[in-house]
């Protein structure tokens, strides 16, 4: 029996060393190429955002908090609060777009889902900036969707449609709203509805039924979709240049008006950082939350 034990738990203790191998190996691509592009690029980033203004375009010798010191411009808090400001608003819409979508393709067929998903990968087949120039010409003054609006009385002829922070969200939404439907459709689709039909039969109306037991049924696609399209909204600045203009500038824009037009390597890298952050505290704030659930669903499993 002590021989038979010893030999069981050695089989075990090797079994365990060769999941835990396979796991690095399965890891270990990703995390390289996370070092490569991501970790790396970072730390540059951060490290120029210390360094003085080389004249000649490029960063000087020695430290300096020059760039850092920069960021109190107040110019810079407007364009960090509508930066903020859009992507909050791009996130918003996209979820109150995507909920409604995600919750009915799991209760149409299939033919019909798949033509759905179908329309919505459909645009990305086509260039990024094609799109973006297409929406451009649409909200254009001699525009069809201008045109329609104003024979139907409900804007002015003297109304401008392109340059405004509505155009900006319109556009974005438009951009990155399949970002937060598929995401909120794949925990559509594990979610039990037995729950939902239930929580009627017990006398729960059905937006109720929706609201109290679908929504947080899915929290986790609706946290994923919340944080790929504001991630995806607060760094975008071709979307604002092109039918926003300068009153509809972000962070991003100035971004890169500072490397291609000022060559001030310093000040975008101080700027980079100072977004990263905006990006990180709802990344750390998903990870939190995520956690949270997770120490939760162990302890009701324990409880069962």
């Amino acid at each position: 029996m002590m021989d038979l034990s010893w030999s069981d738990a050695k089989s075990s203790r090797i079994t365990m060393n060769s999941k835990t191998k396979n796991e690095w190996v399965l890891t270990l691509p990703s995390f390289i190429w996370l070092l490569v592009f991501f970790l790396i690029p970072t730390c540059i980033i951060y490290a120029y955002a210390l360094k003085p203004n080389n004249i000649y375009g490029g960063v000087g010798e020695g430290w300096s908090l020059e760039a850092i010191k920069d960021l109190i411009n107040p110019n810079y808090y407007v364009l960090l609060f509508r930066t903020i400001f859009l992507g909050i608003a791009t996130t918003l819409f996209c979820l109150l777009l995507a909920l409604p979508v995600g919750y009915q393709m799991t209760l149409i067929s299939k033919r019909a889902r798949r033509l759905l998903m179908l329309m919505l990968v459909l645009p990305f087949w086509s260039s990024f900036l094609i799109r973006i120039f297409a929406w451009k010409m649409l909200l254009h003054p001699e525009g069809y969707i201008k045109n329609f609006l104003v024979s139907i009385h409900l804007i002015d002829a003297d109304t401008s449609l392109l340059y405004n922070l509505g155009s900006v969200i319109l556009v974005m939404v438009y951009t990155y709203l399949p970002f937060a439907v598929f995401p909120i459709y794949a925990a559509a689709s594990k979610f039990n509805f037995q729950l939902f039909e239930a929580a009627m039969d017990l006398g729960a109306t059905k937006n109720q039924a929706f609201f109290k037991v679908f929504i947080p049924g899915i929290a986790k696609g609706i946290l994923t979709g919340t944080m790929m399209v504001f991630i995806s909204a607060v760094g975008a600045y071709v979307i604002p240049d092109l039918v926003g203009g300068f009153s509809s500038e972000m962070i991003g824009n100035k971004i890169a008006q500072r490397v291609f037009v000022d060559r001030h390597l310093p000040q975008a890298s101080a700027l980079s950082a100072l977004l990263s952050l905006v990006i990180f505290l709802p990344l750390l704030a998903y990870v939190f939350i995520s956690t949270r659930q997770k120490k939760i669903e162990v302890e009701v499993r324990n409880r069962e």
